[in-house]
């Protein structure tokens, strides 16, 4: 998850930039994580321009934990730009809230922080397979 960046976001994905769509408010940012896997951000123009995004540049997707929805229905339809599978490495419960580490296929991982009732709810232990959901305007772009 981490990548070497100072920051309080518990989820730092790596990757490259492949599009950038400037709009009238806001830029898409598509991040390639590899292994057939994207990120996208929205963002301001003014964000995009301050860091001098360009298409090939290496940059950090960075999510806090308590941003992701998990869920194990595959078939779930959701407005959620992002939306990645993978299988549970572990749950470690709180008193009130559980955090939930996601592997992915590309190696790197996503820690969820989520009730404990709906953690119980969903049956969520090692070895099942979740989904982690993280709308486009809660991803923020970070470069070094």
């Amino acid at each position: 998850m981490s990548c070497g960046t100072i920051s309080s976001a518990r989820n730092q994905l790596s990757g490259k930039i492949s599009q950038l769509t400037t709009g009238a408010v806001n830029t898409e940012v598509i991040l390639d994580l590899g292994s057939g896997q994207a990120i996208t951000a929205i963002i301001t123009n003014a964000s995009a321009k301050g860091l001098g995004l360009a298409v090939g540049q290496e940059a950090l997707a960075l999510i806090k934990a308590s941003w992701i929805i998990v869920t194990t229905q595959k078939t779930l339809k959701t407005s959620a730009r992002n939306q990645f599978a993978g299988k549970i490495k572990e749950v470690k419960t709180g008193a009130v809230n559980s955090e939930v580490i996601i592997d992915l296929p590309s190696g790197q991982s996503l820690a969820a922080i989520i009730t404990n009732e709906s953690a119980t709810h969903l049956g969520l232990k090692a070895g099942v397979e979740a989904i982690a959901l993280i709308k486009a305007s809660h991803v923020i772009i970070a470069i070094n």
